[in-house]
């Protein structure tokens, strides 16, 4: 228990003060709209009226809140800050696009509800403007105000029907605009689009602007309507409903009551967020005019591009990533990337991994097509954005440290070991962190080629330093052929692996984690583990899962898991 409140305690506490807080909103606003200034709109609607407005007041909150997780900027300070404080606390801003997801599926069920709710009000209106029946009071009700705008009912005429006052009030129009909008938005954000359309994903999601346009408007035509203050004094509900016939005449006491809208509210919950992401914006803008110079790139096996470049005042972490962008492929698209160089070094470098339309453009942009080296410039221009602050920074914070990288995701963890490298044996600097168990997963050996060189290089220098056991690696291979098969078992008895060249063997298959966590359990009684993982949500489960499982009084594993 005490390990599930150090792993999950805060993100339990965000979410359930957050859904309390959609829980009060609906339920506090579903009463307000059943108190004495609703009873004749009531008469109209019914309990629609209610649960149309209940969940548009949880959905100005969850718009606040949803632009919020992807002020990158704001995050990394926040990061930088919060973690002096509470390291808890810190790792909880890693999940930003978790709770961004949370968010804008909750959005996605108020909608719904919301439209419900005024579909059913429409017909209500309707029904009302049609019966031409003097002595119903809903009649009377929709007559009120044809010469002036004290009017309750918004369908002032016979001959029209929901279809035309959907698309010529503003209440209406702009409903229609952020219902699409906020369609295409969550359709395009689906996994399968993400990862084989990326593009698709970018630009539609882009569509949040006008989403948000409508929203602000949304309100301005004032169509629910309630009756005003002074009304409510010269016609109390309870008093004069029975009496509607005689509203106005000079023997009654019951004057005909005045209805007015309330003032559009939204705009004061979502322009606070507008602001922020608008001064993000202008941060990037700024970034991606700051020069950045290629100073060498280099084609990896497995078709992987490596680019070294230099930025004026560049200064990161390990394990941290940017975004980049190139100009002479996409003026608008920017992709994440983590930095694989160590804070060390004289440049920052990200290892490029060839999966889609916009990175096989860079790729032949760099010259990755040609045989011949390229002229430096030849190189494509290309604009940098970050860094931005991961879990990973939090590598050196723990005694003892489990890596877990899943293919291309081992790019944060060259990084560490590079950084590793400069601390503990070119600089004989002294690390709090005493022992690193590194386990990569690939599912192809042309994936190994580009990092196995790193790791030979370690493994020869901790060798010479008499380091042999600080870091502990495992590399598995999780898919192979027969014919590889068959090669591998013959020169298995060779003194160096015959895929990696290292003298730690590869494995093959997949790791057993409970076996590998119950062996650093008993290694290192009363430690916390740091578990760092970047690889497929499926693999961050099951280590969530050991993590919660393996700790104990004596032994905690804390799970860190790279998003963006």
């Amino acid at each position: 228990m005490g390990n599930f409140a150090a792993n999950e305690g805060v993100s339990v506490f965000v979410i359930l003060v957050w859904l309390g807080i959609n829980i009060f909103l609906f339920v506090h606003f579903y009463m307000a709209f059943l108190v004495k200034r609703w009873f004749y709109t009531r008469v109209l609607l019914g309990h629609a009226l209610s649960w149309a407005r209940a969940p548009a007041a949880c959905l100005n909150f969850n718009c606040m809140l949803i632009l919020l997780p992807v002020c990158r900027n704001l995050l990394s300070f926040l990061r930088g800050s919060i973690q002096y404080c509470s390291r808890s606390a810190a790792r909880q801003l890693d999940r930003n696009l978790t709770f961004h997801k949370l968010v804008a599926y909750m959005i996605a069920f108020h909608t719904a509800v919301h439209i419900i709710a005024h579909l059913f009000n429409f017909e209500y209106f309707m029904d009302a403007q049609l019966n031409q029946n003097r002595s119903l009071l809903t009649f009377v009700l929709s007559d009120i105000g044809n010469e002036n705008v004290s009017f309750l009912n918004p369908i002032r005429s016979n001959a029209t029907n929901p279809t035309i006052v959907m698309f010529t009030t503003i209440a209406g129009l702009t409903g229609v605009v952020i219902t699409l909008a906020l369609i295409l938005i969550i359709t395009s954000s689906m996994e399968v689009i993400r990862r084989s359309y990326f593009e698709v994903f970018w630009y539609t999601h882009h569509l949040f602007v006008i989403f948000f346009i409508g929203l602000v408007f949304h309100g301005f035509g004032r169509i629910v309507r309630g009756q005003t203050p002074a009304s409510l004094i010269s016609n109390n509900p309870d008093v004069c409903a029975d009496q509607f016939e005689d509203w106005g005449k000079n023997d009654s006491f019951c004057a005909e009551p005045v209805f007015a809208g309330n003032p559009p509210m939204t705009w004061k919950w979502v322009i606070g967020p507008m602001i922020l992401y608008v001064c993000e914006r202008l941060v990037r803008i700024y970034r991606s005019h700051q020069k950045v110079v290629i100073t060498k790139v280099v084609m990896h096996p497995s078709k992987t591009l490596e680019l070294q470049m230099k930025r004026k005042g560049f200064h990161m972490e390990v394990g941290q990533y940017v975004f980049i962008q190139c100009p002479s492929v996409s003026r608008l698209e920017w992709h994440p990337f983590t930095l694989t160089s160590a804070p060390e070094e004289d440049y920052f470098s990200a290892h490029i991994r060839i999966v889609g339309d916009w990175t096989q453009k860079l790729y032949e942009a760099c010259g990755g097509d040609k045989d011949e080296p390229q002229e430096a410039w030849k190189l494509p221009k290309v604009a940098i954005d970050g860094p931005f602050g991961t879990a990973s920074e939090d590598v050196f914070r723990y005694e003892v440290v489990m890596l877990v990288g899943a293919g291309i995701g081992v790019t944060p963890f060259a990084s560490i070991l590079k950084s590793v490298w400069y601390k503990r044996i070119q600089n004989n600097q002294d690390v709090f962190t005493k022992k690193i168990y590194f386990y990569w997963l690939c599912p192809e050996t042309q994936a190994f080629e580009w990092f196995a060189d790193l790791l030979q290089f370690l493994e020869q220098q901790m060798a010479e330093k008499g380091m042999p056991d600080f870091l502990s690696y495992n590399i598995y291979l999780t898919r192979w052929k027969d014919k590889e098969a068959a090669y591998f078992r013959v020169q298995y008895e060779a003194e160096n692996d015959p895929i990696t060249g290292l003298k730690q063997k590869t494995l093959y298959g997949k790791p057993n984690w409970d076996n590998e966590f119950t062996t650093i359990a008993s290694a290192h009684q009363g430690a916390k583990v740091g578990v760092f993982l970047c690889g497929p949500p499926q693999l961050g489960k099951a280590l969530e899962k050991q993590c919660l499982s393996h700790s104990e009084s004596n032994v905690k594993f804390i799970f860190n898991k790279e998003n963006f």
